[in-house]
């Protein structure tokens, strides 16, 4: 039992230095108004026009992870540009989900840009 329990905190003290970071910095004021229309009509400007997009994007990251993981597979490298497409693929869909979710009032661009 103490073998395990030392193996666990073993595994448990490995910290890995992560270099994807996500921050959303908090408005000093939101758009009562603002809100009651994304409360009311967000999923018509907001769920349609981003939730096709998003769709046909994620599928084709889909299929860019798949290619991408048998080039890791057999070069032992990562595509930089699979890499920049899935990468754009969650960006476009995090700021999608800031607004869906009111951390944001800034409407997400159509775009998987990091200076966007």
């Amino acid at each position: 039992m103490a073998s395990i329990r030392l193996l666990l905190n073993i595994i448990l003290e490995v910290k890995m230095a992560h270099p994807a970071q996500l921050t959303i910095q908090a408005p000093e004021q939101l758009s009562r108004g603002h809100l009651i229309l994304r409360i009311l009509f967000g999923w018509l400007y907001i769920g349609i026009p981003h939730g096709v997009c998003l769709a046909l994007y994620g599928i084709a990251a889909c299929f860019a992870g798949i290619i991408a993981f048998f080039a890791v597979l057999f070069t032992g490298k990562y595509p930089p540009g699979l890499f920049k497409f899935i990468e754009g693929y969650f960006r476009w869909s995090w700021r999608v989900n800031a607004y869906w979710f009111f951390m944001t009032d800034k409407y997400p661009p159509f775009s998987g840009d990091a200076n966007a």
